[in-house]
């Protein structure tokens, strides 16, 4: 046991600081050297008014700490063995005072601590890793507070030999009941401290008086001896005690991380799995969807030619039905220069306006097919602009003047004497039944009527035949127009879809590539964490092996000081 528990504390000091917890290294390292002190330091703690101090005058039989209604402990003061009395300020580790006593209990090899009281700023953290024992002081008559065992069970963890004086059982007369039920308390909160019910009033008085009863009532006896016996086997007993709570201690603090790390994947793996996975559904995302946009193209310019046709030749109608109601009050012969600018202006705007919509859908097209693309790929609108071929509007032959013909001075000579004819000699046989002759007053008068009526017929006639004319010229005009421009925006619409086809099909096939390349590089990494968390974790359990193997040694330590102390 005297070697067993240094090697196992040395193991476990190497195997922290091979964790990079060099603060447990240096922690254990000085414990190392304390357990290996002969010396018994005992901390002397309690809160304000339970007489700590007064219990340490007492054990000692010396007025070693000051004593009083006021606080009087400010800083620690370590009470230790002189052969004269004296008394030192000292500031290492923290700042306190030494008092030397000569007493045979401190010349054995105990050293008393009397802290300042609890819950008052102090160094109490410090001192308590350089403890080899804890004296927590509690007054009887109040019985054990809420915070007093919150310390007991943080003081347990570092440093295990503790042990609780109930003082002032003097005056409390049911000290006894007081000291069994702070015994359950500290056994149903897994506490396995000692209580020693103790007077310091008595156990003076006793000194004072060399009374052996009344010193055996202050309870001190007791006290005394469970200190020496401390002192006199602090190497056999406590120090491998100590060792094996401080070393489970530090265990489970390296054993803590690895299990947590072992338990999470890292980071790196974590992240290119997820990318990993999202670059697939991406990719199949975009697979399923390169069928779907391109027939989505396709119905949209059906769509588009249809609506662009059935557009201009709903405004090349509208023409046509204003040309008919031109010509039927117009006469061509006399307007067809005048007429002819204006067919010409109106045809033109009827293409450039069925044309900008041409456009204008293209472009809708173009955003809406871009739009199932912007989840991939925010800016994929083609740079082109979609114009209408170089002789769009100027492709059409000018419009042809029809034959109109002309109503000459002879044509109307002839049909006027055409017409008085027939009008002389009618009424000229009518007449002449009256005895008058054939040509007349009478006869030349309808002669001359019918003759100007004839004139007004003919050119009447005439008026007719080139009205239509001129306005079966113009539909065969508009006609022309409408199948050279509706081919040309047939055109138009076959270039917006190759345009977008083949600019999304690059797309398509980019996208597909980076895919390919982001999923090859992410399998790439998924596959060299998941070969360096597999040596990690392999690491891990070397790690984790060695520490259950130092655990083990640390349990048949706790077996063998736990028997010791029992013993």
């Amino acid at each position: 046991m005297a070697t067993f528990w240094l090697d196992v504390l040395d193991e476990t000091i190497r195997a922290c600081a091979a964790h990079g917890r060099t603060d447990l290294a240096h922690e254990l390292q000085h414990r190392r050297a304390q357990l290996l002190d002969p010396r018994l330091r005992v901390l002397v703690v309690g809160a304000p008014k339970q007489g700590k101090s007064q219990l340490v005058n007492a054990l000692l039989n010396a007025p070693a700490c000051p004593v009083g209604d006021d606080l009087t402990t400010t800083v620690p003061t370590v009470v230790e063995y002189a052969d004269e009395p004296s008394g030192v300020q000292a500031t290492d580790p923290v700042a306190h005072q030494v008092v030397g006593v000569p007493r045979q209990l401190l010349r054995a090899g105990l050293v008393l601590v009397d802290m300042p009281p609890l819950g008052r700023a102090g160094p109490a953290d410090a001192l308590l890793a350089t403890a080899d024992a804890v004296l927590l002081v509690s007054d009887a008559g109040t019985g054990l507070s809420a915070g007093e065992v919150e310390f007991l069970r943080y003081a347990v963890q570092r440093c295990p030999t503790v042990i609780l004086a109930l003082t002032k059982i003097d005056l409390a007369p049911r000290w006894r009941q007081v000291a069994e039920r702070t015994r359950m308390r500290l056994a149903q909160a897994g506490l396995n401290t000692p209580v020693v019910p103790v007077s310091a009033a008595l156990r003076l008085r006793a000194a004072g008086t060399d009374d052996v009863a009344l010193n055996a009532e202050s309870g001190f006896p007791e006290l005394v001896g469970r200190l020496q016996r401390e002192v006199s086997t602090k190497a056999q007993r406590l120090a491998p005690h100590t060792a094996a709570v401080l070393t489970a201690t530090a265990i489970e603090s390296l054993v803590a991380p690895l299990v947590a790390e072992h338990a999470t994947p890292p980071a790196e793996h974590t992240t290119a799995a997820l990318q990993l996975r999202d670059l697939q559904h991406r990719h199949d995302g975009l697979r399923r969807h390169a069928s779907r946009w391109q027939s989505a193209l396709a119905d949209d310019i059906s769509d588009l030619v249809s609506d662009i046709e059935y557009d201009l030749r709903d405004r090349t109608r509208r023409v046509l039905r204003t040309v008919d109601e031109f010509f039927d009050v117009a006469d061509p012969a006399l307007a067809w220069d005048s007429f002819v600018p204006w067919l010409e202006e109106n045809l033109r705007y009827a293409g450039q306006a069925n044309f900008a919509w041409l456009v204008q859908r293209s472009h809708w097209i173009a955003t809406r097919i871009a739009a199932d693309f912007a989840g991939y790929r925010p800016e994929v609108l083609p740079e082109s602009t979609f114009w209408p071929a170089a002789d769009a509007f100027g492709g059409v032959a000018e419009l042809e003047r029809p034959a109109l013909g002309e109503f000459t001075l002879g044509q109307k000579v002839f049909t006027g004497l055409r017409g008085s004819y027939g009008g002389l000699v009618m009424f000229g046989l009518l007449t002449s039944v009256a005895g008058l002759p054939l040509i007349n007053l009478v006869s030349l008068g309808a002669g001359a009527l019918f003759g100007s009526k004839s004139l007004r017929d003919e050119g009447s006639s005439r008026l007719l035949r080139r009205q239509s004319a001129a306005k079966a010229a113009v539909q065969r005009h508009v006609e022309d127009f409408f199948l050279k421009f509706s081919k040309d925006c047939r055109d138009v619409a076959r270039q917006v879809h190759r345009t977008l086809r083949d600019h999304f099909l690059t797309l398509a096939e980019d996208l597909q590539e980076e895919i390919a390349d982001a999923a090859r590089l992410a399998k790439d990494t998924a596959d060299r964490a998941a070969v360096e968390q597999d040596r990690r974790r392999q690491e891990l359990q070397r790690e984790f092996d060695g520490l259950v193997a130092l655990r083990h040694k640390t349990r048949l330590l706790t077996t063998a000081a736990t028997a010791g102390v029992a013993a």
